[in-house]
């Protein structure tokens, strides 16, 4: 409780919500540093352990290069930062929060890749820290400070989840082009 105590005192509301996409950014560099070289070396292996569906689906992010994945990273980040302006200027938490479950669900992706490969992903590291403790407390701070209620955290559930299927579709037709021309 020291702790929380201690960030409560020390962190203000607006320098939370921008917290977003700095975590993101320090989150997003290690994946842009690692993920080609980490492809190259282990692609097929992953390739050849993903059932069929997965293995199609996926098969342009096992091949991208640096420059591809970081052009992917930017539109991610734009739209954070999008997010974020909303919440900071126009008191509007829904896509903030949508992206914020988003954000706390991928460091579960990252730690399952880890645990199924039984090896180093890329991002992993950062999804423990910085990206896991920054979700867990924004939660707390937004429902605590009673800037948002559970009704919106639930609300934003069913925006993330209306919304994230159409941004993978999206991101891996993307991919695809990129990757096969």
């Amino acid at each position: 409780m020291q702790l929380l105590s201690f960030l409560n005192e020390h962190i203000e509301m607006l320098s939370l919500l921008w917290l977003f996409p700095v975590t993101f950014l320090f989150h997003d560099f290690e994946e842009i540093l690692t993920v080609e070289k980490w492809a190259l070396k282990h692609g097929d292996r992953v390739r050849q352990s993903l059932p069929g569906f997965a293995r199609r689906a996926f098969q342009s992010s096992l091949r991208m290069n640096t420059f591809h994945f970081a052009k992917d990273v930017l539109w991610v980040y734009s739209i954070i930062v999008l997010v974020t302006m909303l919440a900071v200027f126009f008191d509007f938490y829904l896509l903030f929060l949508a992206a914020l479950h988003l954000y706390f669900l991928h460091v579960f992706t990252h730690i399952g890749q880890t645990l199924y490969l039984k090896q180093y992903t890329p991002g992993v590291a950062t999804a423990i820290f910085p990206v896991l403790p920054y979700s867990l407390y924004a939660y707390y701070r937004l429902l605590s400070d009673q800037i948002i209620s559970t009704g919106d955290l639930l609300w934003s559930l069913g925006v993330m989840l209306v919304l994230v299927p159409i941004g993978i579709i999206l991101l891996l037709k993307g991919r695809d082009q990129y990757v096969n021309t």
